[in-house]
């Protein structure tokens, strides 16, 4: 598989099957798509494949601050959000989707790697957050994000926010990937045991 930055109409159809299929596709479109960076992990074969597979997209957004949770002494140390130094970004990653047939298999996981490394060396991210879906937080968790604020509503789905600190990490912190080349837009992945 490989991973490369794509347009956002790009990840519309797979953010529509995978995240919301029972709405329009109109639904999956965000208004600051123009404004965010997208990626799609692809397959190598067969060629004519040209769909990704998974899909992410990132947006600069500071991160928030749960109100209810800094009137609490014991969540002052355990869930206010990251300080970011003034010169830093806020990351927020958005329509995470891969393709069902492909989950468990990594793919995910490569693309999330991916994105935190591009968010932390292009971007200047010291903080990689999202909205996740209750159902997914687990999954989130061992990937090295810790859970922050309240859970919270979208329709009748419940979420959480979800975070991970980029400012200690080195460039190219994968866990179960190794990037054997690096292009300007693309890069080439393997998955090992590690």
């Amino acid at each position: 598989m490989h991973v490369k930055q794509i347009d956002a109409e790009q990840t519309l159809i797979l953010r529509h099957q995978v995240l919301w299929p029972e709405f329009p596709i109109a639904a999956v479109k965000l208004p600051q798509d123009e404004n965010g960076w997208h990626f799609g992990a692809f397959v190598e074969a067969p060629p004519a494949m040209n769909d990704p597979i998974a899909v992410i997209s990132l947006f600069l957004d500071p991160i928030p601050i749960d109100n209810t949770l800094a009137n609490s002494e014991q969540n002052k140390t355990t869930h206010l959000p990251i300080p970011v130094p003034s010169t830093a970004a806020a990351v927020r990653f958005r329509k995470f989707a891969c393709k069902e047939s492909m989950q468990g298999q990594g793919v995910g996981t490569a693309l999330l790697n991916y994105t935190m490394n591009f968010a932390h060396s292009h971007l200047n991210a010291h903080v990689f957050w999202c909205d996740a879906r209750v159902s997914s937080m687990q999954w989130y968790k061992k990937r090295g994000l810790a859970q922050f604020g309240n859970r919270f509503f979208k329709g009748a789905v419940e979420y959480v926010r979800m975070k991970k600190d980029l400012s200690a990490i080195g460039p190219w912190f994968l866990t179960k990937a190794v990037f054997l080349s690096v292009h300007a837009q693309s890069a080439i992945i393997v998955f090992m045991d590690l």
